[in-house]
């Protein structure tokens, strides 16, 4: 089978290229978005990434780095691909590219579907005290996320400090398990096992709120909403909070007693153990 991969990364290509050699198919293209969305700015670091896409891509191999959408079937078209194989895409195919390959397009998603359909579905997990995530293989359809469900792994455990390397490396493990069975999967058409739309639910981007503590909510919610943060920015910042007058980019916090600044919600106290100053009391994000 020939497969198109897109990815958000070199290491995801890698990935994604070798599950599919090692399962018998021929990757054909790789496709990247240097945006969050078509027509959009390219994304700050995005030279970088493409950079070392460049320096990782197999002699011969074309990559794509579409600035709009609307020549994305032709593209397609023209490589004769059987299949499209996404992992880490941020914009939203339309039918005539799920369209241009024999099969369609499958997707890799980083939730147990139909559960945190959407762009940040581990952060949500964070944000919400999950206490583990999986991965799903789907169908893609107009839709973000909708699609029949070919495989899927529940199980990998969110620590009270979720390391964002060690988690992704987990999570990349559990791909190599489950792409070739979807890959086997999709050559047979199978239509997956369809998602349950009364159990979706939605992890989009972050309101503007989210940078900000408030100390009238609950414990638990700040400590989680601290975890997020601090894994979506690998550590390097956190919500801004209010203490004693002083403005503090909450880093780390702890629920048990620890060294730090306590300070109380509403339903009890939370350590602050890890902070920086903020030096402009006007920057709230």
């Amino acid at each position: 089978m020939r497969v198109l991969l897109i990815s958000y990364s070199a290491q995801g290509f890698a990935l994604l290229r070798g599950v599919c050699e090692r399962a018998g198919h021929v990757p054909v293209a790789f496709l990247h978005a240097r945006s969050l969305r078509p027509g959009g700015p390219t994304r700050s670091g995005a030279a970088d990434v493409v950079g070392e896409i460049v320096d990782a891509l197999p002699d011969g191999m074309d990559l794509l780095i579409p600035g709009r959408k609307n020549m994305l079937p032709h593209i397609i078209e023209g490589y004769g691909a059987d299949l499209i194989v996404c992992y880490g895409f941020p914009w939203k195919l339309p039918p005539s590219v799920l369209r241009s390959t024999r099969l369609g397009a499958i997707n890799v998603h980083t939730s147990m579907l139909p559960k945190y359909r959407g762009p940040l579905p581990v952060n949500w997990a964070i944000r919400n005290g999950d206490k583990e995530i999986g991965v799903s293989i789907h169908w893609m359809e107009s839709a973000f996320d909708t699609g029949g469900i070919l495989a899927q792994e529940a199980g990998i455990a969110l620590g009270d400090d979720v390391v964002p390397r060690s988690l992704w490396e987990e999570v990349d493990r559990c791909i190599e398990r489950l792409l070739p069975l979807a890959l086997s999967r999709a050559v047979t058409g199978s239509p997956g096992t369809p998602q349950q739309e009364e159990a979706a639910t939605y992890a989009g981007w972050m309101e503007p709120e989210f940078s900000r503590i408030d100390w009238s909510n609950g414990r638990e919610e700040i400590h989680n909403q601290v975890r997020a943060f601090r894994f979506g920015s690998s550590g390097r910042s956190g919500p801004v909070a209010t203490v004693d007058d002083r403005r503090l980019r909450v880093l780390r916090t702890s629920l048990d007693p620890a060294d730090g600044v306590e300070v109380m919600c509403a339903d009890g106290p939370v350590w602050l153990t890890e902070t920086v100053p903020v030096a402009d009391p006007a920057v709230l994000n």
